[in-house]
């Protein structure tokens, strides 16, 4: 810090020149701080209603027009938001780390990867209307590669961090655990629409086969998680009420992989040689009714728990965003299996369940939104009481807001 000058009676020799100030210090952005990577689930949501609509096995006249329109609000989101985490890196270094080593936080690094992933996606089935087919290819292009390196990256570091690095009690076992290793099932489910784009021989075939790698990943991984948060729950008790939305996000890999093995079944004639090419489309009827059948006990597990949880004053937090981007994966998924199966039962299901997705996307977003206006989201947590109850307890990164 530069001292005050001596005056001039004081000295016979002329006093120095004045300093020039330097260059003034980065602004610190403080209503980034606390911005983490679970802000992505609100991109994920949007672009879920999107690609639900467009993939409904019902025409609705205007409904195509209401997608696009939605698919464009996720495309702006998805920027804002980029632009703002990369802000939070580079001026809020020790928060953005300590994200990282926070066990409540670091599995959100997944929702990066499956909110590019879901944007570069809905380019491709209902964007092209609004930017024109070129543009949209080359976007999910673009958006898939990025969305897809990013997934197989979190898929590997954040349980390996969770591994090594954190120390995590059994009752800290939540579904979030589940967004790292789902993400590959995302590109799994989105990469074969862009198959048909490329020559055809070896590069289609690599494509597809690599999504169906993927979706073997993710299955596999899902598997062995998904008893850790059922034992959980069992053993130690409902979640604490800012999480119980959670228990949703079970629904994501349910929903996608069922979605993956449709898309499988619809690009695989003529992509790979037969007669593997319509064992794709006996496996998506073999696996995507029994998979989508306990998609629906599943959910009405969560949907009780979530009742319950309300009752005993469960309030807003950006949680609620696991209402939308599951629930849109079981709307792909029983809209796969209406398509192939001609069931009615299931166009009735995609339905039902697509009016379940708007209503919790409205109300995300009107919280949302609310909260950005108030600056209650971005706010730091308040002091804890003296004697907090165990079910409002909020983690150290503050992920849960």
């Amino acid at each position: 810090m530069v001292t005050a000058a001596h005056s001039p009676a004081q000295h016979s020799h002329p006093s120095p020149p004045a300093r020039t100030p330097g260059p003034a210090a980065p602004r610190r952005l403080p209503a980034l701080r606390l911005l983490g990577p679970n802000w992505y689930g609100s991109v994920m949501g949007t672009a879920a209603v999107a690609g639900a609509g467009a993939a409904l096995p019902v025409h609705v006249p205007g409904l195509r027009t209401v997608c696009a329109a939605v698919w464009a609000l996720s495309l702006v989101q998805l920027a804002v938001l980029l632009t703002a985490r990369a802000l939070h890196w580079i001026h809020h270094r020790d928060q953005a780390r300590a994200h990282l080593l926070d066990p409540a936080a670091a599995p959100f690094y997944g929702c990066l990867s499956m909110a590019l992933l879901a944007v570069g996606g809905g380019a491709l089935s209902v964007g092209r209307d609004w930017i024109g087919a070129s543009a949209a290819l080359v976007l999910d292009t673009a958006l898939f590669t990025a969305g897809t390196a990013v997934g197989l990256v979190a898929a590997v570091a954040v349980p390996y961090l969770m591994a090594v690095h954190h120390r995590i009690e059994p009752r800290e076992t939540t579904p979030v655990w589940l967004l790292p290793v789902v993400a590959p099932m995302v590109s799994a489910a989105l990469g074969p629409a862009l198959v048909l784009h490329l020559p055809a021989g070896q590069l289609r075939e690599t494509l597809l086969l690599g999504c169906v790698a993927m979706f073997g990943l993710s299955l596999l991984a899902t598997l062995a998680l998904l008893p850790l948060v059922l034992g959980r729950l069992l053993l130690v008790g409902p979640l604490p009420l800012a999480l119980t939305p959670t228990l949703f996000l079970v629904l994501g890999p349910l929903g996608q992989s069922t979605t993956a093995a449709g898309a499988f079944a619809d690009t695989a004639p003529g992509v790979v040689p037969a007669p593997f090419d319509t064992g794709f489309a006996v496996f998506g009827l073999l696996y995507g009714v029994p998979v989508m059948g306990f998609a629906v006990l599943w959910f009405a597990f969560a949907a009780a728990q979530v009742v319950r949880a309300a009752r005993q004053g469960m309030g807003f937090a950006m949680t609620w965003w696991s209402f939308t981007f599951p629930v849109g994966t079981c709307v792909t998924g029983a809209s796969a299996l209406a398509r192939h199966t001609h069931l009615v039962a299931y166009d009735t299901l995609a339905l039902v369940l697509c009016a379940v997705l708007l209503t919790a996307w409205a109300a995300a977003a009107v919280h949302t939104a609310r909260g950005l206006l108030s600056g209650a989201l971005l706010a730091a947590p308040r002091p804890a009481a003296a004697a907090p109850r165990p079910a409002t307890a909020r983690t150290t990164s503050d992920a849960v807001r």
